[in-house]
């Protein structure tokens, strides 16, 4: 990311969510864009990859605490779009701003402000690069990349192993990475190394943008490789077998560390998010770390009282007591048989009562509900409800 970006991007505005926005508002903002712009949802939509590739960089800046508030802080301390001089400054103020993130000439001690080695010994983190000296040519971290897997309801609660084929740029095997078809590519002239040229954008002060000459690679291939053109890069296809944990929601997001692109130079890969998307069961629901199932009832069960089997996910059934009298709609408890939790403990199986009326009725069955009824004449379950009325 080029000093540039990082000034002029408002990724807020990117996720569409104010300023002071919660974690979770970040996430379910992100979660709804990525899924409305995803490639696989939009074949052959140019945009939608741009704007898929927007949301996640903002996701990636926004949704980790950390690289939040560093970005927050460099955007107070340039004004959201560029640095502005206090009173007093005057109209021959000029400065670089790649010299304050780390670009600068050596030997200008402390400086104005007391930052000593650059801003970018303060925000290197949020970009990947280190304080003042540093160069393109140093080992460079992979990209994170983000991928999506269906899991059943069960798969979800018990866990899984899924087969994830991954497409990513790659160091190219036939130049080893360097771009160079003898592996021996020289420094930039225009850049130096750095990967990055100053222009002036007026105001009296300098941006930087990627080097047009080295595409930002701070290298150059003198005889580039026919196989990746001289840029050190080429496609790699592979299939990884990644663990989903037990107890996974949909939509949620993980993170393997490790497992994006592969870096350059001897750099570290990137991360791979993996953002799971969990199947409806015919039988069993969920809240939160419960699991939810509804069980029907006969009249006599639930006006007498009785034992009632009911089923669990993956295990044998379990036996709850009614107590007499038990109202249309009563939820009871079977303790150990939800969703695993984080520390391994499971959730428990909220069993929801639906006393089931028949449709059709034997002579028997219809006699002694008639005996019933007269059994219970001038009893009436709504006289409460229309006292309620009459008082409110």
């Amino acid at each position: 990311m080029s000093t540039k970006d990082f000034i002029e991007k408002d990724y807020y505005k990117v996720l569409g969510v104010p300023k002071d926005a919660t974690d979770a508002e970040i996430k379910k903002a992100y979660r709804k864009l990525a899924r409305e712009n995803h490639p696989d949802a939009n074949k052959g939509n140019a945009r939608a990859e741009e704007r898929f590739k927007e949301i996640s960089e903002a996701n990636d800046i926004l949704g980790d605490p950390k690289k939040r508030k560093e970005y927050d802080e460099a955007r107070a301390l340039f004004g959201n779009g560029g640095y502005r001089p206090g009173p007093g400054a005057g109209g021959n103020f000029n400065f670089d701003l790649g010299d304050l993130f780390g670009g600068g000439a050596q030997g200008q001690g402390q400086g104005a402000g007391g930052f000593g080695g650059g801003i970018g010994d303060v925000f290197g983190g949020l970009f990947n690069r280190g304080g003042a000296g540093t160069t393109r040519t140093q080992p460079r971290r992979g990209q994170d990349i983000e991928s999506e897997v269906t899991l059943s309801f069960t798969e979800a609660i018990e866990g899984a192993t899924v087969p994830l084929r991954m497409s990513s740029q790659a160091p190219c095997k036939a130049c080893s990475g360097t771009g160079d078809k003898n592996g021996t590519p020289r420094v930039c002239p225009t850049c130096v190394g750095t990967g990055q040229v100053a222009r002036g954008s007026g105001g009296g002060f300098s941006l930087t943008d990627p080097c047009p000459d080295c595409k930002g690679r701070g290298l150059i291939a003198e005889h580039p490789c026919t196989e990746c053109k001289g840029s050190g890069r080429a496609k790699s296809s592979r299939t990884m077998q990644v663990r989903i944990p037990a107890g996974v929601t949909d939509g949620q997001r993980i993170r393997l560390r490790g497992k994006g692109t592969p870096g350059e130079r001897g750099g570290p890969a990137g991360d791979l998010y993996v953002v799971v998307h969990v199947g409806e069961h015919p039988v069993f629901g969920r809240k939160g770390d419960n699991l939810t199932v509804t069980v029907p009832v006969t009249f006599t069960e639930a006006a007498l009282g009785g034992e009632v089997r009911v089923p669990t996910l993956g295990g044998p059934p379990v036996t709850l007591k009614l107590p007499p009298g038990t109202p249309n709609g009563r939820t009871m408890r079977a303790r150990g048989k939800g969703a695993v939790r984080k520390d391994g403990t499971r959730g428990d199986l909220l069993v929801t009562v639906e006393v089931s009326v028949p449709k059709d009725l034997t002579g028997k069955a219809r006699d002694a509900l008639e005996a019933y009824r007269e059994a219970t004449v001038g009893e009436d379950p709504r006289t409460e409800l229309f006292e309620a009325a009459k008082g409110a």
